[in-house]
């Protein structure tokens, strides 16, 4: 190769080389939500809209370290949050909650509550590229009683080895009652295994 190419394929390569590590919290989430990047994924079916966006461990460690900053505390807050992976799942209806599209009809409302709360473990799947479906160890699902225009919550997974060996996986949605059949999205691992982190010494 020619000292012209080679200059031309490292200039190349830098320009297409991201940053990994930012300075803030609202930078970080800048680059979370470029849905180029791979963890801000979304998709329309019918009248509900589905976003899933995955939440870089550090954003749980600087949630939990405030303003009390020692490289030991990092270091063990990451450990702590670093086996698991956490992904923001929102829904919305009509540019509002899942709940109220259900308001009008009591028993329909009821079984979506039930829904939402305790059963959200049977409806979404975490699946490796060789089909390994991976057990979701937890979620979070805060009522908003109509206060929002989206239903949220946190979904949480050990990050299980068979989930990063292939080059992608797959997070798929059940339908909840809105005629939509089975949503998913496809998830590239290296965006996973190369996750975005915060300079907590800023």
């Amino acid at each position: 190769m020619g000292i012209c190419a080679m200059t031309i394929a490292l200039l190349c390569s830098v320009a297409s080389c991201k940053p990994n590590t930012f300075d803030s919290v609202s930078k970080l989430w800048s680059h979370v939500k470029d849905e180029e990047n791979g963890y801000h994924h979304q998709k329309m079916v019918g009248n509900v809209i589905y976003t899933l966006t995955y939440r870089p461990t550090d954003i749980l460690v600087k949630q939990a370290l405030g303003d009390n900053y020692t490289e030991f505390k990092v270091d063990s807050l990451r450990n702590k949050y670093g086996d698991y992976l956490y992904f923001n799942l929102s829904m919305s209806a009509n540019d509002q909650e899942l709940l109220n599209s259900k308001a009008s009809d009591r028993n329909a409302f009821g079984a979506m509550v039930n829904q939402l709360a305790f059963g959200m473990a049977e409806k979404v799947h975490l699946i490796g590229q060789k089909r390994d479906t991976i057990p979701m160890a937890d979620y979070s699902y805060p009522r908003m009683y109509g206060m929002s225009n989206s239903t949220n919550m946190l979904l949480v997974y050990p990050k299980d080895p068979r989930l990063l060996k292939g080059e992608f996986f797959h997070f798929t949605i059940e339908d909840l009652g809105f005629s939509t059949g089975e949503v998913g999205f496809k998830i590239p691992t290296k965006s996973l295994t190369n996750e975005p982190k915060l300079n907590f010494k800023v």
